[in-house]
């Protein structure tokens, strides 16, 4: 296997992608990946992993042979030594020696953060790639910076500033007092927005007037479980197999529960050109992973305290070998706020008609099975997670 051939174009396939050295770790193509950190900071990127996994690692694996596939990177906050080895991939982060702050804003501050990780933190850590904070973290972090510290935070400013030490010395300069307050989920999902909803009735039918016939045509489509969704409201979270996914469940609800039904999707897919038209009159939110999270996890909280019902894949993104990938706590989180039910979906099929890399869809069998609805009751967000994953992965392996 030609490594270094894999290694050009990995780095050819991403402007936020600086050095790269690939490795075999367990017979499979293992990517260590140094960035543009200045460049990312510029395009003011916040999801650094999300990006460069979709925009780099993924775009070489779409073309790429299945035993030259990448099956695991790691990004590196300095540059490439001269040679890598395994080791790097389980290497946690050096200890600083530099002597930490003694101040009450770097105490509330470093607290708060360690309420997120269960990394040690350091001076030197970059907050997601060292820390591990994602975008639902990010919310709660600019939430408790400005109601603490009395400092404003989004997601521009704070792209340029995701070092631990950056942050801190930004909040120290311009803190106002500093008066610890928790964030509170609920009370941030239940604010009061300006955003209303688009309704599209008559367009979302002319969609599953169009889209059934053709699916059942076309991919022999078999749905079952209708019955288990519910009358009220509810948040449907289907498997994610392919970009079929979403139309599957668009020709397979009820017209009845399809007018009442907005589906959640990534702006940088569903807001292209091509698909922009489609989204704009299909009640669809579009979500941006490195902008204004804050108002977009509200205004997708709109179906819900709407009395719709809200569509959303939780794993977030499309399987690329056909497991279910880890799912985001989010749904659950409106689940447990509202106390709305939560209906697992399986799609099966969509990933053989239309896998990675493939530009037009095979004829192939596809089912969506609609599971009985999990209730929120005294369940955790973890639980909740733990409940619908279980209930779809079973469902799976029942097919296979």
């Amino acid at each position: 296997m030609d490594l270094k051939k894999i290694e050009e174009k990995v780095l050819s396939s991403s402007p936020f992608v600086k050095e790269v050295a690939v490795i075999l770790h367990k017979q499979h193509p293992f990517a260590f990946i140094y960035l543009d950190f200045d460049a990312l900071k510029e395009a003011k990127i916040i999801n650094i992993k999300e990006e460069i996994r979709w925009y780099a690692v993924e775009l070489y694996n779409m073309k790429a042979k299945e035993s030259q596939k990448i099956k695991g990177f790691k990004i590196l906050t300095t540059p490439l030594k001269k040679n890598v080895s395994e080791e790097l991939i389980w290497a946690d982060k050096q200890a600083s020696h530099e002597k930490e702050p003694n101040d009450e804003v770097y105490k509330v501050l470093k607290s708060f953060i360690a309420t997120m990780t269960k990394k040690e933190i350091f001076l030197s850590c970059h907050l997601e790639l060292d820390l591990e904070l994602d975008s639902l973290n990010y919310v709660e972090l600019f939430v408790f910076i400005e109601q603490s510290f009395g400092v404003k935070m989004d997601e521009a400013l704070f792209s340029h500033m995701m070092i631990f030490k950056s942050l801190y010395a930004y909040i120290k300069e311009n803190s106002l007092y500093v008066k610890p307050v928790m964030p509170d989920w609920e009370e941030l999902l239940r604010e009061d927005i300006d955003e209303k909803l688009i309704y599209s009735p008559l367009i979302m039918s002319l969609y599953k007037s169009i889209l059934y016939p053709l699916f059942r045509l076309y991919f022999r489509l078999e749905i079952r479980g209708v019955d288990n969704i519910p009358s009220s409201s509810s948040i449907i979270a289907p498997s994610h197999q392919s970009m079929l996914d979403g139309f599957l469940i668009e020709s397979a609800l009820p017209y009845k529960i399809l007018k009442k039904t907005f589906f959640l999707a990534y702006k940088q897919v569903f807001g292209t050109r091509l698909l922009e038209p489609i989204s704009k009159h299909g009640q669809t939110i579009l979500i941006d992973a490195n902008e204004n999270l804050k108002e977009t996890m509200q205004f997708c909280a709109l179906p819900i305290r709407s009395k719709n019902n809200l569509v959303i894949f939780p794993e977030g993104a499309r399987t690329r070998d056909r497991k279910l990938l880890e799912f985001r706590p989010y749904f659950a989180m409106l689940s447990k706020t509202f106390g709305v039910p939560v209906v697992p979906v399986v799609i099966d099929g969509s990933y053989e008609a239309l896998g990675t890399g493939m530009l037009f869809p095979r004829p192939r069998k596809i089912k969506v099975t609609f599971l009985k609805p999990i209730q929120p009751h005294s369940m955790d967000y973890n639980e909740i997670i733990t409940e619908v994953r279980e209930a779809i992965k079973s469902e799976l392996e029942a097919f296979t």
